[in-house]
């Protein structure tokens, strides 16, 4: 299908993903209350800082209330940029619904991201409400007040959300080589949890290891919109680290187009 057909059918493809979401809003519901490790994290945090602040490597101080704002951001934003696109791949080529799906006009990758997105109107009638009850009985730190961080802060959600949806797809396209890939998402996963700034901000990394997450993809799913929306960054660090993540983003984007290509020769080959 052509640019303009995608689009065309775009807002179909929404209606059909909300109403699924409807349809299965007691687990919508639960997968959004299994996601609440920022929670116990900011329980942990708060409580090492409340006699000190935490004192970072690179000479950044963490107190009560820094802690608080980060992980209330990072709940938000693990709604706003997860996808589950790997399983459902998983699913489909083990079951053969994917032959299908590739006889439709439209491109599956299209269809997994439609409905990754059409999810968003459930999640958020579940995490407004939490974040505004958790943030009024414990309070909150100072949010940035420019409103180009607030750009920047949305263009970094984005991209972190494109990231995680293309890993997604990366691992799920092995499942066309391999008999299933989620042990490969089993490892992602854990990988995801250390390196992203979901369990612990990146700035109480070592030197050393922070240099090398600074180029993974992990840390800019989770760690830069949350670390954008705190305050952590100025303008011109933002711009910096917004363009490694598209440069990311556009690296893992060739990548899921080699593996779609070369997986879907192979499916087919073996009549799929």
């Amino acid at each position: 299908m052509s640019v303009r057909g995608t689009l065309r059918a775009a807002p179909t493809l929404l209606r059909v993903g909300f109403a699924e979401a409807i349809a299965y809003r007691a687990e919508m519901f639960v997968w959004v209350l299994s996601t609440t490790m920022p929670f116990v994290m900011l329980a942990l945090w708060t409580s090492v800082a409340r006699d000190q602040p935490v004192l970072a490597p690179g000479g950044a101080r963490f107190g009560s209330a820094d802690f608080i704002a980060y992980f209330l951001v990072t709940f938000v934003v693990r709604q706003l940029t997860a996808s589950w696109a790997a399983w459902e791949m998983n699913y489909e080529v083990r079951t053969g619904t994917l032959a299908t799906k590739l006889l439709r006009p439209l491109n599956p990758i299209v269809g997994y991201a439609a409905e990754n997105l059409s999810a968003l109107p459930m999640r958020f009638t579940v995490i407004v409400p939490v974040v505004v009850a958790a943030g009024f009985v414990t309070g909150a730190a100072p949010f940035p007040v420019d409103p180009v961080l607030w750009l920047a802060f949305c263009a970094a959600v984005v991209g972190g959300w494109l990231l995680t949806f293309l890993a997604n797809i990366a691992i799920g396209c092995l499942a066309l080589f391999i008999q299933s890939s989620i042990k490969v998402m089993d490892v992602y996963l854990v990988l995801f949890f250390v390196f992203s700034g979901y369990l612990f901000p990146i700035q109480l990394f070592p030197p050393w290891l922070r240099g090398v997450v600074d180029w993974l993809p992990f840390r800019y799913q989770i760690g830069l919109p949350v670390e954008l929306a705190v305050s952590m960054h100025d303008r011109a660090a933002a711009f910096s680290l917004l363009a490694r993540e598209g440069v990311l983003v556009v690296a893992l984007a060739v990548l899921v187009a080699v593996l779609w290509k070369r997986g879907l020769r192979r499916f087919q080959a073996y009549g799929g």
